[in-house]
């Protein structure tokens, strides 16, 4: 198996402006073509933020099964709260993930929205700090997209803050997962099975145990390795499509540790980026072309969350 150290671009080099700004926007934007992710050094969220949610994630998963029961409600797809183990499958397998895991979603300011989109975040009883941590972690990590997307627009040439609508108060999902420590000989060699995110930007904060890997364009597993207290970020499907397939939605998978290490468990906390419902996610005349025609039919991004949460056993047709 190769090791893969990912592209990395420095946030603090956007936020100078001038050249070094100029250069971080087409070190993103070739990182995202050619890759479909980076790291990103200087990203804004908080170390000691980050550690101290690391720790009530923790907290939380060691509860009972039967307390953490208490805060899985089937009626919202996965989309806050408790989601148990074995419930989520990739698209286009049968056998399930091997973890369980909670979701926060958006933190809804100055308007009225649907509680259908955007139903009330869980608190947990028996860990009182898990929820204000996860609150400030959220915004910590859209702050961060913010800026990543401004730059993006910037390589699109559909300007610097055309996402910024679209993503305040967008449907976005702070993720925390347990893979538990494996007790029998495993079906298959993976925590989580191949696929490719839903969303625009998906952030993520190092995972407390490697495994995180990335098919390359040779069809080739690499190990994703980043710097210490960097971010990993990689394309969406949300954003492929828009770009009609210019930025890469680059498969990638959670295998198994070494049999010495199945007795440990690994915790992740991804940031999945996504606009409000109505954005439109039709391929943008800028990526069309005779050598690249319409990839996909129009649709906006709430119908195609629907549909994909359909497709992974969180929701109901």
């Amino acid at each position: 198996m190769s090791q893969h150290s990912i592209p990395i671009v420095d946030l603090a080099d956007f936020l100078a402006g001038g050249e070094k700004k100029q250069d971080f926007v087409f070190q993103l934007g070739q990182a995202f073509e050619e890759v479909g992710f980076v790291s990103v050094r200087n990203h804004g969220v908080p170390q000691e933020l980050i550690d101290d949610y690391y720790d009530a994630v923790k907290k939380f998963f060691a509860l009972s099964r039967e307390v953490k029961l208490k805060y899985e409600d089937p009626a919202l797809a996965g989309q806050r709260g408790y989601t148990s183990f074995g419930k989520e499958t990739a698209k286009g397998y049968d056998a399930p993930d091997l973890k369980e895991f909670w979701q926060m979603g958006q933190i809804v300011e100055g308007e009225e929205l649907s509680k259908a989109d955007y139903p009330d975040n869980l608190a947990v009883a028996e860990v009182p700090e898990f929820f204000d941590l996860g609150q400030q972690l959220f915004k910590k990590f859209e702050d961060s997209a913010r800026e990543l997307l401004r730059a993006i627009g910037i390589h699109l040439g559909i300007g610097e803050y055309c996402f910024d609508k679209h993503i305040h108060n967008g449907n976005s999902i702070l993720r925390a997962i347990h893979y538990p420590p494996i007790t029998q000989e495993p079906k298959s060699a993976v925590r989580a099975e191949q696929h490719e995110d839903i969303n625009l930007i998906t952030l993520l904060v190092g995972a407390s145990a490697e495994g995180l890997q990335l098919l390359n364009r040779q069809k080739e597993w690499l190990d994703i390795t980043a710097p210490e207290g960097c971010l990993v970020v990689n394309v969406g499907d949300m954003l492929q499509r828009l770009t009609n397939n210019k930025l890469k939605s680059t498969t990638h998978r959670v295998v198994n540790p070494p049999r010495e290490k199945w007795h440990t468990s690994r915790y992740s906390i991804p940031f999945f980026t996504h606009p409000r419902s109505e954005m439109r996610l039709d391929c943008l005349a800028s990526c069309v072309d005779e050598k690249h025609p319409i990839a996909y039919e129009p649709i906006s991004a709430g119908e195609y969350l629907s549909e994909r949460l359909i497709e992974i056993g969180l929701k109901k047709k």
